[in-house]
């Protein structure tokens, strides 16, 4: 049986949702293996819209759904997920690790006082205390699901003695009875999910198909993203042996999930970034509004540069483009196949953000094409979508297995 990996190689809200929705049909059981509440999953089903923070999306095809060690767990997000799929009909078959980090009330508090401290330079996080909780886990401050169901009460007030200086530090005060009695009605609803995914995960992964789905998008990496503007974990495909506990031997094939354009939320760099009214264009057209924070993304050109690296990391196998039918009725199109900094040409991707911010995008100009929306068959698409469709994947020397033309699950092309 299979392992298969779906990572994001741009900077998150590449479409993950749906592809994992998509494909999950054809597995047993749907894995997150990192990331929080952070990240955002929007799966259309019908006229229906489900979003998702924790669970991951293949829980809408009645499949098994794990969140791994990897990810932090606030249980008031979590709860609420599982109560607005029962409200929907869906009882959801779900295990949670009894090793992933839960996110605290501090750590939120802490998230947002940290980005009023940096000003202008504030990374621009959801402040959904995700940083402060993996900084936790780190540093073996962290409380974890199995806690949340053992002794809770006396590791918080261990940890809260650890903490108490910073928090007067920050002017945090913490009525720690307050939320003891909060966390632990929590653990009353969560008790009955909590386990040793690792066990379960390497019980299964040989006789049945697994799919892992990652958060973010591998260029907010906490090591091979833009930093420090990314988030705190590993969306690339190693964070799946570290956040599921399973070897890479037992990943079989990995596919790549790209836009058909670049967005970013948030602060950092973006070197093919349209400010302008093709920004606008695709921003009002694509709905870029994170499904997380509400906020506007920041939108622009597809990037090979950035592709070909997030491709070389990963070992990418295979490409799912989504959002083809957003482009519809352009009359040009470009794509950035390199970058201009002092006066030289750079075709691999900088670890320097200050290099990086002063990258001007190489561009290569094809025809627009009039409609793509809700086509369900290659030979439906206009030929100049074609053309870029072919361009992309000779370049990144990797063939396009979906082609998504719409946001709901039957506007798709499986090639």
């Amino acid at each position: 049986m299979a392992g298969v990996a779906i990572i994001g190689l741009q900077w998150g809200d590449e479409g993950k949702g749906k592809i994992t929705d998509f494909f999950s049909s054809s597995f047993d059981c749907v894995v997150r293996y990192q990331g929080g509440d952070n990240a955002g999953h929007t799966v259309v089903i019908g006229n229906k819209k489900y979003k998702f923070h924790l669970i991951p999306s293949g829980v809408l095809q009645n499949k098994k759904v794990v969140i791994g060690n990897g990810v932090v767990v606030n249980p008031r997000v979590l709860v609420e997920e599982i109560e607005m799929l029962k409200g929907n009909g869906i009882e959801p078959d779900l295990m949670v690790s009894d090793r992933a980090n839960i996110i605290m009330p501090y750590h939120i508090m802490l998230d947002g006082l940290e980005e009023e401290l940096l000003a202008e330079k504030k990374i621009g996080t959801t402040k959904r205390g995700i940083g402060p909780c993996y900084s936790d886990k780190i540093a073996r401050h962290g409380i974890r699901m199995g806690d949340l169901i053992n002794d809770f009460d006396k590791k918080l007030k261990r940890i809260l003695k650890i903490k108490e200086k910073l928090f007067d530090a920050y002017g945090i005060k913490i009525d720690a009875e307050k939320l003891i009695e909060d966390y632990l009605k929590y653990a009353k609803k969560l008790e009955k999910y909590i386990g040793d995914t690792i066990y379960y995960l390497n019980s299964i992964i040989d006789d049945k198909n697994v799919l892992f789905e990652g958060a973010q998008g591998f260029l907010l990496d906490i090591d091979y993203g833009t930093y420090p503007y990314t988030t705190s974990s590993n969306p690339c495909v190693g964070g799946i042996c570290t956040g599921a506990g399973i070897s890479p031997k037992k990943i079989e094939k990995i596919i790549g999930v790209v836009k058909a354009y670049t967005t970013r939320v948030g602060k950092g760099p973006m070197p093919t970034e349209e400010k302008g009214q093709i920004g606008e264009y695709l921003a009002e057209k694509g709905k870029e509004f994170g499904t997380t924070t509400g906020r506007k993304r920041r939108c622009g050109w597809i990037d090979l540069v950035a592709l070909k690296y997030a491709c070389m990391v990963n070992g990418v196998d295979e490409i799912a483009i989504t959002k083809l039918d957003v482009l519809d009725g352009l009359e040009e199109i470009k794509v950035c196949i390199g970058y201009e900094y002092d006066g030289k040409e750079l075709k691999k991707f900088p670890s320097s953000i200050e290099i990086l911010e002063q990258c001007k995008p190489i561009y290569e100009t094809f025809k627009g094409w009039e409609k793509t929306r809700n086509k369900k068959n290659y030979e439906d698409l206009p030929v100049n979508a074609k053309r870029y469709l072919d361009y992309i994947s000779n370049e990144l020397k990797i063939p396009i297995c979906i082609i998504s033309t719409g946001e709901r699950r039957e506007d798709t092309i499986q090639l």
